[in-house]
């Protein structure tokens, strides 16, 4: 089977499929339609990247200035990781014809290095420190896509998204956390089409799992940690193993571990069943599966854990209270459990969502509120759009975009009257 996360299979010829992607490319910034030999991991991207608005012509964004940048990469984790990077990668970053990057969750590139010429050839397309390259502000690459997918992907010249990047090849894998599953940034090679090949794909996965296992070799023990914001099903780390539980599971486990004290019988199942009739059976033979699998972590009478267990959840809620937005909008990967219909899942859900959004809009910087409101759980945020607005400067490109983004969700809500940014309309 064709590794579909392989640019090309061997002995496909780079000139033709250069040509042949180039056509499609055209096709689909002209009406929006894909077809094969364009692989669906980069069609997917495009359709990412157009409904984002990308610039298929544009250039990244700095976001970060050079007092900025220095401070964050400093505290940020993968700084721990750059000798590992630099061992493994930079050998090849200083041969004339590659460039090592490596950038945080956010698609912000926090080191570039290699040699003077690359670098000054990649200025062009602003692929330098600081820059913002996740696929929303520069479409499909590497980079982007590889933490769009959580998945190692290399990107070959005409299948990035932007027209100036396309002389480039990349190949890029993300990086985690192994005690608590959480999404650190990514790691990438990018260089001329010789990178094509599954040598720069194995590499670059390599070192992100080198990279990894040197970050989690620290004197601390790992502890316990459940990931449950954004997915449906949680992951639970223990140890360094990781487990990842089915959604009734997730549920229970979630709940325990807001419940440190333990919860009865009846308790749990009000929790997870509401005023629905459901047979004490029923839930004993969950529980039952789910000591299977975790083991002595759950005890019984009460139901608890027999450990502390560390959520998402609880980072995101320590951040802010803690007064830490940023942080706690990095670590915020989504809502609980999102598919859940458990009413103790839906309330803390809830809940955690509304303070996150209390926060930004208190707070009105318009980073962090444009943040939100480019995420999937935040693009339809009316009262965030609208503060956006009213954050960005007056006659600015970001304001009129987001003016129009907050007209097109009155009209979709049906709420009449104008809004300019200064005052806001009622509902008719």
């Amino acid at each position: 089977m064709v590794n579909p996360w392989l640019a090309m299979e061997a002995g496909a010829d780079p000139g033709e499929r250069i040509r042949t992607v180039r056509r499609a490319h055209e096709a689909f910034l002209a009406d929006g339609t894909v077809a094969p030999p364009v692989r669906q991991v980069v069609a997917d991207s495009w359709r990412r990247s157009a409904r984002a608005c990308a610039a298929p012509d544009g250039v990244a964004p700095v976001e970060l200035d050079e007092a900025a940048l220095r401070s964050y990469r400093e505290a940020h984790p993968l700084a721990r990781a750059m000798p590992v990077f630099r061992e493994l990668l930079g050998g090849i970053a200083q041969d004339g014809a590659h460039l090592l990057a490596v950038c945080d969750p956010q698609g912000r590139l926090l080191w570039v290095e290699g040699h003077r010429g690359v670098l000054r050839r990649a200025e062009r397309m602003n692929f330098v420190v600081g820059a913002r390259w996740d696929e929303r502000h520069a479409g499909t690459n590497a980079p982007g896509t590889a933490l769009a997918a959580d998945h190692a992907v290399q990107i070959f010249a005409t299948e990035h998204y932007n027209r100036r990047v396309q002389p480039w090849t990349c190949a890029a894998a993300p990086l985690h956390d192994l005690r608590t599953g959480r999404l650190l940034g990514a790691v990438d090679i990018t260089g001329g089409d010789h990178l094509a090949t599954p040598h720069s794909l194995a590499l670059v996965q390599a070192t992100a799992r080198a990279a990894e296992a040197h970050l989690a070799a620290s004197p601390r023990e790992f502890g316990t940690y459940l990931t449950a914001l954004g997915r449906d099903e949680a992951l639970l780390v223990r140890d360094g193993e990781r487990l990842c539980l089915g959604r009734r599971h997730s549920e229970i486990m979630v709940l325990l571990a807001r419940h440190p004290g333990g919860l009865t019988g009846e308790q749990l199942a009000a929790l997870l069943y509401g005023e629905r009739e459901m047979r004490p059976v029923t839930l004993r033979a969950e529980l039952f599966r789910l000591r299977q699998l975790v083991g002595p972590l759950l005890h019984s009478r009460p139901y608890r854990l027999s450990t502390p267990v560390e959520t998402d959840l609880c980072t995101v809620e320590r951040e802010l209270t803690a007064r830490h937005l940023t942080a706690a909008l990095d670590a915020y990967r989504g809502p609980l459990l999102p598919s859940s219909e458990a009413p103790g899942i839906r309330r803390l859900r809830t809940a955690s969502e509304d303070r996150m959004r209390r926060a930004l809009l208190t707070a009105g910087d318009p980073d962090q509120l444009r943040a939100w409101a480019h995420t999937p759980w935040g693009e339809h945020d009316l009262e965030v759009r609208e503060a956006l607005v009213e954050a960005l400067p007056e006659r600015s490109t970001a304001r009129t975009a987001s003016l129009a983004a907050a007209g097109r969700l009155r009209v979709e809500y049906g709420l009449t009257g104008g809004f300019t940014g200064r005052t806001r309309a009622t509902a008719g």
